[in-house]
């Protein structure tokens, strides 16, 4: 069983960065794909990012390419979103998930393949 706590949502302008941070209980963290997910209200919920288990490769939704940076440590058993260039679109909840297995290629981007779920924190980009 994995519990997973997110932080560092919040209200920033356009243009601006904010950094999500996902702590994991258990001792076998490193075992786990990490991914964020984000839902808007009246939208479905949607793939944001995640990092591989082994190698720790990313893969990105179209959308954050090239302004979001998703990272884990493995010896503090956390993973975080880093978010730049952010605009009102990127505005949601975001939800941090884990899986174990592996991701093969651009694998692992739906919700369906996670099994262990935060409860969210609150972004808001304001125009």
């Amino acid at each position: 069983q994995v519990q997973l706590v997110e932080s560092g949502g919040g209200l920033v302008q356009a243009g601006g960065s904010l950094r999500l941070s996902c702590a994991a209980s258990g001792r076998t963290f490193e075992r786990y794909v990490m991914g964020w997910f984000r839902q808007a209200p009246g939208k479905e919920r949607e793939f944001v990012a995640r990092t591989r288990s082994l190698d720790r490769s990313p893969y990105y939704a179209d959308g954050v390419k090239g302004r979001f940076t998703i990272s884990r440590d493995n010896a503090k058993n956390t993973v975080f979103l880093q978010m730049n260039s952010l605009k009102p679109e990127d505005t949601a909840v975001y939800y941090c998930s884990a899986r174990l297995g592996v991701c093969l290629g651009s694998g692992c981007a739906e919700g369906r393949h996670y099994d262990y779920w935060g409860q969210g924190t609150q972004v808001t980009v304001s125009s």
